[in-house]
């Protein structure tokens, strides 16, 4: 399926409090594109910005599906979800007092995921078997690492063609972070997922990523057209590398 994301010269608001400045990136189909920047950089704004939780003050957000094209700065967070778009939020989000089983239903709600419960469920329990075993746990009681999972379970149940994943790493251990990142890539190769993944964790997100862009003050400073590119900026270098030349 032909699918392009287009963000184009976005500004971002909280109150006086500017979150984008001019923000601009492409995500094109069966990618796995990295959004990087420390926190409070701006990441989690452009991510949700896509979603349609935070509306732009100024700028476009195109979705291009199979020709046709979708303006989702002007679109619900619903309608969105109606097009394919599902989101992993930062902290996972889930309903801890839900059981699995049924925090992943809540995922399913999308028109186009009714028709396929069944084998949304299949393809998350080969991805997480620790969720099929637990499908009756609530959520809540779960390791942070196994929300985790249920997080991106619950988005996939949705039958997404893009995968926004704001901050995977957040809170987890620096191996639970590594496995995390690596399913996420396996996603992409194995269901042919289109991903724009922000991340903090330099290392461990260009593991996986086609490329990348680096945000800083709410500003795209660095858009690379591939990881070695990445690795050789001086800015990431910078930021990410100590200072290695």
């Amino acid at each position: 399926m032909a699918l392009s994301l287009a963000i184009n010269d976005l500004d971002a608001d909280y109150g006086a409090v500017k979150a984008l400045r001019g923000a601009s990136l492409r995500v094109e189909a069966g990618e796995t594109v990295a959004l990087l920047g420390t926190n409070g950089n701006g990441k989690s704004t452009l991510m949700k910005c896509i979603a349609g939780l935070v509306r732009p003050q100024r700028g476009a957000i195109s979705l291009t599906i199979d020709g046709a094209a979708h303006d989702l700065s002007r679109l619900s967070t619903e309608d969105i979800v109606e097009l394919g778009v599902a989101m992993v939020p930062e902290g996972r989000r889930l309903f801890p007092r839900l059981t699995v089983l049924e925090n992943l239903m809540l995922g399913a709600f999308r028109k186009a995921a009714r028709r396929s419960i069944d084998r949304n469920l299949a393809i998350v329990f080969e991805a997480f078997p620790v969720l099929k075993e637990r499908q009756a746990q609530l959520a809540g009681t779960m390791s942070g690492g196994q929300q985790q999972m249920l997080a991106i379970g619950r988005a996939l149940m949705s039958s997404p063609r893009l995968l926004l994943v704001d901050e995977p790493s957040v809170g987890l251990s620096p191996l639970l972070v590594s496995q995390t990142i690596t399913k996420i890539g396996e996603l992409n190769q194995n269901l042919g997922l289109t991903v724009l993944m922000a991340e903090q964790n330099f290392n461990q997100a260009i593991r996986i990523a086609s490329r990348g862009y680096i945000i800083v003050h709410g500003e795209i400073v660095v858009a690379a057209a591939s990881v070695d590119e990445l690795r050789g900026n001086d800015i990431v270098k910078r930021l990410y590398l100590g200072g290695a030349t």
